[in-house]
């Protein structure tokens, strides 16, 4: 009985032993098998580092305001008897926007001027008998006075009137009303927004460093968020004398042409002032860079070592500058003539095997302009 339990587990355990053998066996193949196996190469686009010359700038973001921009007020207290204007219309220099009561200024003009008629009557009477001593110099001068007081009461009147009847005082667009018909406006409060649009200033700082390579007369660019489209250009008309102790910054205003009227005072834009030298750069494209917290990298495109006539790509870390349009500026770490990768770099690694195929490579420009927009 014993020997025939000893025969069993022995079995047993040669069984076991065969099956533990050929799992190993297959296990080695399989192993084996993974080490010889090649994976397909990868399909990508390229494109080489070229040598390019871009403008250099200077960016900041600057505030619009207008050439001329005022809130038109009431010069003096009076009832406001008609409103000549629409808000937010185009006005020229001298358009009337609105009328007070001028019923009583109207009313006593007619009397001043009888006035000045009767004493320029008395003032001519009293010259001729001057000449023959008939009357006093004390008499001539007092007449004098009085016709002179008769005109400067006239005129005080008009004026009167003229400051009642409110004008624009320079051609712009206007904004919202704040008056109303028959409302008593008080000296001061306001009745409508006018503001002179086109051209349009832009002001901006610069860091005092910059202060040599600035003048007045330079290209600037302007662009903001809110308005798609290419950048409207204008030119730097005032550098302030004045450096601001706190920042150390020089305040610029450049004057921008705005026919459209799509700059608005108060709107914030960036703006970027062209310099006269240009800078050497070497360009790629800015899908050609796996960014990582440890350093940006890109994959050039060598000769395979293992394949015969095929490419592999070699991980090259590299460090950026300035970014303009679709391209990125390459500093150091990349030679010009190398071919990198141009999309698609996060799911490529350091020496995977590729194929070069750049029919449905996208177009890189300097200054996109997406269908989108």
């Amino acid at each position: 009985m014993k020997k025939r339990i000893l025969f069993a587990v022995l079995g047993l355990l040669i069984v076991v032993a065969v099956l533990a053998g050929v799992k190993a066996l297959q296990i080695r193949t399989m192993v084996d098998h993974g080490k010889k196996a090649v994976l397909p190469p990868d399909t990508v686009t390229t494109v080489p580092a070229r040598s390019d010359s871009w403008e250099t700038s200077l960016s900041a973001v600057g505030s619009l305001t207008a050439v001329q921009g005022v809130t038109v007020a009431a010069e003096l207290p009076a009832k406001v008897v008609k409103i000549a204007f629409v808000p937010g219309a185009k006005v020229k220099r001298g358009d009337l926007l609105i009328h007070q009561d001028t019923s009583v200024e109207e009313a006593q003009l007619p009397g001043a001027e009888a006035q000045v008629t009767l004493t320029e009557s008395v003032l001519a009477r009293n010259v001729e008998m001057l000449k023959d001593k008939i009357v006093s110099q004390a008499d001539f001068d007092a007449a004098v006075a009085g016709h002179r007081q008769a005109m400067a009461q006239v005129e005080t009147l008009r004026a009167t009137i003229a400051k009642k009847t409110i004008r624009a005082p320079f051609g712009g667009r206007l904004g919202v009303r704040q008056v109303n018909l028959g409302q008593i406006l008080r000296e001061g409060d306001p009745i409508v927004t006018l503001q002179s649009l086109d051209p349009i200033f832009v002001n901006f700082a610069l860091p005092q460093q910059e202060l040599s390579r600035l003048r007045v007369g330079l290209p600037v660019g302007v662009t903001s968020d809110g308005l798609p489209g290419p950048a409207i250009h204008g030119r730097i008309t005032t550098v302030n004398p004045l450096v601001d102790a706190e920042t150390r910054n020089v305040q610029l205003q450049a004057t921008v042409a705005n026919p459209a009227e799509t700059l608005r005072p108060g709107m914030f834009v960036n703006t970027a002032v062209g310099l006269p030298v240009r800078q050497k750069v070497l360009a790629i494209p800015a899908t050609s860079v796996l960014y990582a917290p440890f350093g940006d990298s890109v994959f050039v495109v060598a000769d395979d070592n293992v394949v015969k006539g095929g490419k592999a790509l070699r991980q090259q870390f590299v460090r950026l500058g300035e970014k303009r349009g679709d391209f990125v500026a390459v500093t150091s770490g990349l030679k010009e003539g190398e071919v990198i990768v141009s999309t698609g770099v996060f799911k490529l690694r350091n020496g995977q095997a590729v194929v070069v195929d750049n029919r449905l490579a996208p177009p890189f420009k300097e200054a996109p302009r997406p269908e989108n927009n």
